[in-house]
């Protein structure tokens, strides 16, 4: 899907991007599959901010995706590629022959009329879900299961495939998007293709109310903060930090600091770590 270019009719038009959204066949979601957003500013139950920098925005409902593909042997067809506020991915309405109405990822190339399926017994084809286990080694796939029967959890951003190398005993190894080469237990599920909305890392918003309307509110340099707020904060002028580092607002180092738990259950499964 290309991207759209506007006239430069103010400085925020002059440098901004859109999308031409002419993948879209239907405006308006199927309201039995979606929930009213409800926006607390980045702030938990007890009214305290525990993600910074959130806040506003356009009002939104949440798109009930499925992600399981538990719906096994029973055909679908394709009703329609939608929009989603939520993610980067376009979403597609699957009819199903017993009636019931679910939506899935929409990968490159799917479109209106298509009969897509989960299930062992499915054909390797674009859309349909199947066990690891029973993809031909080299196929692109997305929305990947890590534990079997709890639904997909990685790729699933625009643009985004990852691909099968190899099969081994009750494993099969992945290589994620970003490089890193995984084990995942072959029973797990994944879905054939890559995912649509293929230019979306290239849009440019062009100005800073059009991240106001994702929900982003400004952030603020810590050297522009007392030093009570920050520990970059204070002195007289534009001084320098006088730290060894940079740091969080908590302290901690904010560059070249391993945040990944030791020994983490997963560890054992990563055969080579994310391309640097």
């Amino acid at each position: 899907m290309p991207l759209k270019e506007y006239k430069p009719t103010s400085p925020g038009r002059r440098w901004a991007t859109g999308y031409t959204f002419e993948e879209i066949t239907r405006g308006e979601p199927e309201k039995s599959l979606t929930l009213p957003a409800v926006k607390r500013g980045g702030r938990n139950n007890q009214g305290k901010v525990t993600v910074r920098h959130r806040g506003g925005g356009a009002r939104q409902r949440i798109r009930i995706i499925d992600f399981k593909r538990d719906k096994k042997g029973i055909p679908g067809k394709v009703a329609s590629i939608e929009y989603d506020p939520g993610r980067s991915a376009r979403i597609a309405l699957i009819n199903y022959v017993d009636g019931e109405k679910r939506y899935i990822l929409a990968p490159d190339g799917l479109k209106v009329g298509d009969i897509l399926m989960a299930g062992e017994n499915a054909e390797m084809r674009l859309g349909n879900a199947l066990p690891l286990s029973r993809i031909a080694v080299g196929t692109m796939i997305h929305n990947i299961e890590i534990e079997p029967g709890r639904g997909g959890r990685l790729v699933r951003g625009a643009g985004t495939a990852a691909q099968l190398l190899a099969k081994e005993d009750e494993y099969v190894l992945v290589r994620l998007p970003s490089g890193e080469i995984r084990r995942i237990r072959s029973e797990c599920y994944a879905t054939i293709g890559q995912l649509g909305n293929l230019e979306h890392k290239n849009r440019s918003l062009g100005k800073a109310g059009r991240k106001r309307w994702l929900g982003w509110r400004p952030v603020v340099r810590g050297s522009a903060m007392s030093p009570r707020d920050h520990p970059h904060g204070g002195g007289e002028g534009r001084s320098p930090i006088g730290l060894p580092g940079p740091k969080t607002p908590w302290g901690k180092p904010a560059l070249g600091y391993k945040t990944r738990k030791e020994g983490k259950y997963s560890d054992r499964l990563i055969v080579q770590r994310r391309s640097k």
